[in-house]
């Protein structure tokens, strides 16, 4: 039997012991067997005794990031022999560096974002940001009250997790209209010619919103790419993009289509005119964003090999 993991990440009064005193209480989480907090932190909000009683939880710390040892998780599980288990994670630690034990289970991670410092700590922390959102299931940006340019905080975390859930609150509740930002292209027209720093604002826009590109052109330089178990015809023009820091690239393209793809060879650059489309796709688990090429033509190199996204 494995124990299912509540990992809850983010910085120091990011509101994760709020959101967690908040979670147990709600009807959807509460269950009758026990539910052990681990908690490796303390800020200014503390728990809510009588929540975490009603709640079937009990809660147990972890001061240093030394004690975060399989050992100690296991003795604590043997201690109170939980349903679940919630980790409210130190957001100085690295979350690259967890081992569970075995039986263990990490069933959703959350990160939870202070939107009103958000700003600073993306400007000198980006690297730290960018594992705690990495492997993020949801990253929830609270505490939106006032502030402006909300849709460039989802572009950047976009641009280091491409499927997990990115919402934002502030005192009413979740925003469901962030409004526009703005755009260097125009979408009323039907063909895109993409550059740079263009394409991965492009790229990740139309992650998000694919369908407001379905029937459009999109023209740009990118490098060959093969994606393991692609069907015959099927590749992936794109970039290299730098979303965090010099040691931290990923290749942004999607899967696009050409009749005569067996003549292209990884790493090959290649200048690209597509019909964007949204259709089934095994990678997307669902639907997503692919391309069909109505032209194409070698091309060499770009100057500027790795584009920037922040």
């Amino acid at each position: 039997m494995t124990i299912p993991v509540y990992f809850i990440n983010g910085f120091l009064e990011s509101g994760k012991t709020e959101f967690i005193n908040y979670t147990i209480e709600e009807d959807y989480f509460k269950i009758d067997e026990l539910t052990l907090i681990i908690a490796c932190e303390d800020g200014e909000v503390e728990y809510d005794l009588e929540a975490l009683h009603n709640g079937n939880a009990v809660l147990e710390r972890l001061e240093t990031e030394k004690e975060f040892t399989i050992k100690n998780l296991t003795a604590l599980a043997k201690k109170h022999d939980p349903e679940r288990i919630i980790i409210e994670y130190n957001g100085m630690w690295n979350p690259k560096d967890i081992l569970l034990p075995r039986d263990w289970h990490m069933e959703e991670q959350i990160t939870l974002i202070d939107a009103t410092t958000f700003p600073v700590y993306y400007a000198n922390m980006k690297s730290r940001i960018g594992e705690m959102v990495r492997n993020a299931d949801v990253v929830v940006f609270n505490r939106c009250d006032g502030v402006e340019d909300l849709p460039s905080f989802r572009r950047s975390i976009r641009a280091v997790n491409q499927f997990g859930d990115i919402i934002f609150e502030d005192s009413y509740g979740e925003i469901d209209d962030l409004g526009e930002e703005d755009l260097p292209y125009d979408l009323e027209e039907s063909h895109l010619a993409l550059k740079d720093h263009t394409y991965a604002i492009w790229y990740l826009d139309a992650m998000e919103r694919a369908e407001r590109y379905v029937g459009k052109t999109v023209e740009f330089d990118g490098m060959v790419m093969h994606g393991e178990e692609y069907p015959e015809g099927w590749f992936i023009p794109g970039r290299i993009a730098m979303v965090c820091c010099e040691e931290d690239v990923a290749f942004l393209g999607y899967p696009c289509y050409w009749e005569k793809e067996n003549q292209l060879r990884d790493q090959q650059w290649v200048h690209v005119k597509a019909r964007f489309a949204v259709e089934e796709w095994f990678e997307y688990e669902g639907e997503g964003p692919v391309l069909y090429v109505e032209s194409l033509e070698r091309c060499e190199p770009p100057e500027q090999l790795v584009i920037n996204i922040s």
